[in-house]
């Protein structure tokens, strides 16, 4: 009955439900642990160049990667994002008191249109412009009121957030410090032949490294030519709208636009034709051009991923995770095109390999 096959049997079972378990105690920090891991990997360059020049100094090397890396990526989100809920809750204020009115700009919107673009819409069953109206106010409305629900729910989760963010902290310390002896570890372990583990696990750690590293340079770039660009322009909320074409940016191709496009057709609406114009040249030729140059270059062109893989990676991996997802899904399909390109590629090896002598 005690048969190596039953204790191996019984050793892989225990095995796989520590690891879930495990996985299941880590999982209220998800995103304290991604995110570290992340950060580990994309400041592991700087760590091992400081290593050096502090004569081979673990500590000293890792707490000044440490701090690097909040003075030039943690402070100032942290900073934005202070800001950010600041002007949240003002605009939702705005909202709410009237003072802003969506459904009158879209009322002036609808008031510009041609009369036979009004016919047009009547016979495509789209011409109910009051009923139009009424749902631009209701959404409005309760879009205010979900802003101003998650604004104090940000800051009610004031405490959850500081614990989360000190596990990054303190995770992103000894990854930097024992990343590699990790590594190694994880590589011996995995129970895959030797060139496949190093070769997914370069893969992974590539694909983090080039996603956010070109991800969060779209979304800064873009978000910031959107924020000052209506900033000059004298719309309120200019840090809202760039935080929103930031966020949006992650979707390639057209995601700022879903912003900048509307407010450009209301210029239009209301006779403003220099600033439509204006906005509209910034927005394809300048924020367009930050998407179709910078992107390629620091994400397809390192992920060696087509651009329609890395749009519906992302796109899911949000709709799943959240804000975590424009990381988790490319990564996911980086991996599973890697995967199966070991796959294809030890068929064909197979195949092509001699038979047997009889």
């Amino acid at each position: 009955m005690n048969s190596p096959a039953l204790q191996r049997g019984t050793f892989l079972f225990l095995l796989a439900v520590v690891t879930i378990a495990f996985g299941w105690i880590l999982f209220p920090f998800f995103g304290a642990v991604m995110w570290g891991l992340a950060l580990a990997i994309l400041f592991t360059p700087i760590y091992r160049r400081l290593l050096k020049k502090m004569g081979g100094r673990r500590n000293l090397a890792a707490i000044t990667t440490l701090l690097m890396a909040m003075v030039v990526v943690i402070i100032p989100l942290v900073a934005v994002s202070l800001s950010l809920v600041e002007e949240v809750s003002l605009l939702s204020q705005k909202i709410r008191s009237g003072d802003i009115s969506f459904s009158s700009y879209f009322q002036q919107v609808v008031n510009a249109i041609p009369k036979w673009a009004l016919s047009l819409l009547d016979r495509f069953g789209l011409g109910n412009v009051e009923g139009l109206i009424k749902q631009v106010s209701q959404a409005a409305a309760r879009g205010s009121q979900a802003i101003a629900t998650h604004a104090v729910a940000i800051g009610q989760n004031t405490f959850e957030f500081l614990i989360s963010f000190g596990i990054m902290l303190y995770l992103l310390f000894f990854l930097l410090r024992d990343g590699a002896e990790l590594s190694k570890t994880i590589r011996a372990s995995l129970p895959l032949a030797k060139p496949h583990t190093h070769y997914l696990l370069n893969k992974f750690t590539t694909v983090i490294r080039a996603t956010i590293k070109g991800n969060v340079a779209v979304a800064a770039a873009q978000g910031l030519i959107g924020g000052v660009t209506f900033s000059l322009m004298g719309l309120q909320g200019s840090l809202l709208w760039g935080a929103l074409m930031a966020f949006l940016s992650l979707l390639p191709a057209v995601g700022a636009a879903l912003i900048w496009g509307p407010v450009a057709i209301y210029f239009l609406a209301v006779g403003a034709t220099a600033k439509a114009l204006g906005l509209i040249f910034v927005g394809v030729f300048v924020i367009g051009l930050v998407d179709n140059i910078l992107r390629p270059l620091l994400v397809g062109k390192d992920t060696q991923m087509p651009d329609y893989v890395v749009l519906m990676s992302t796109i899911g991996g949000i709709a799943l995770f959240g804000i975590n997802g424009f990381v988790i899904g490319p990564v996911i399909a980086a991996l599973f095109m890697a995967a199966w390109d070991l796959f294809a590629s030890s068929n064909e090896a197979d195949d092509n390999a001699p038979p047997p002598l009889s």
